[in-house]
């Protein structure tokens, strides 16, 4: 963190693995038009150059993807990982491209396993672009479920409704949450702030938390619209709208 980056630069990664997702669909859709091309006008391929390439290189990204696995905790890593999962497959398919070719003199093979493996990268391409973009968007985690935080913060002693409710990623592993708790009594509040911090921590494992205290007031002039009621109980329940 500094005066000009207050929250850091953990999302640098974040965007790295943007650009990383946003080439890998490039790179996919080069090797599909290059294969498609191929199929329609067969080049002749050296079966044993290919081999001998393609093996080099396998040796190669079987080694950089052992590495990379042992620390790909981070989504930057994991779509550095993606890359050379790719590089591990085009290896193979082009070692048995060339393989067939040498002992079938059958060309389409090599355009053929292309498209099988862009195929198998987009998905996980894919899923990388989205969950990179959710971040750059403060989209709630898709492990979290904003009804479900509302509803816990709500169920604090003390606590008559939530309000202003946010729930964003700061970078890929750190979640950040602020809201409005409606309370009871104000004199309360240490003891809500406290606890109201440990569960989110417990359960949510959020951890960077900012907590504002309101008191009732008089509803405001149009429509309140509850987005995750708490059950009916006797009496006036809290609400989260």
């Amino acid at each position: 963190p500094s005066e000009r980056a207050s929250y850091g630069y953990a999302r640098a990664e974040v965007i790295a693995a943007f650009i990383n997702a946003l080439a890998m669909l490039a790179l996919i859709v080069w090797i599909a038009v290059e294969a498609v091309l191929r199929l329609l006008a067969p080049v002749p391929v050296a079966g044993p150059a290919v081999m001998a390439v393609a093996g080099a290189a396998l040796a190669v990204n079987l080694i950089v993807a052992w590495m990379l696995s042992r620390h790909a905790h981070g989504i930057n890593a994991r779509g550095a990982l993606l890359h050379v999962l790719g590089d591990l497959l085009g290896s193979v398919a082009a070692f048995i491209a060339g393989a067939v070719v040498y002992w079938t003199g059958w060309t389409p093979i090599d355009p053929i396993l292309s498209l099988v493996v862009s195929l198998l990268i987009l998905r996980a391409t894919l899923a990388l672009l989205k969950e990179s973009t959710g971040v750059l968007m403060e989209r709630v985690p898709a492990r979290l479920s904003y009804e479900a935080v509302g509803r816990a913060l709500a169920k604090l002693p003390g606590v008559t409704g939530v309000h202003d409710l946010h729930v964003w990623q700061m970078s890929a592993e750190r979640v950040a949450l602020s809201a409005h708790l409606t309370l009871t009594d104000g004199a309360a509040w240490p003891r809500t702030l406290a606890a109201a911090q440990r569960m989110l921590a417990r359960d949510f494992a959020i951890d960077h938390v900012t907590l504002q205290p309101a008191w009732p007031v008089p509803p405001p002039a149009g429509r309140v619209i509850p987005v995750a009621p708490i059950e009916p109980t006797q009496g006036s329940g809290p609400r989260l709208h």
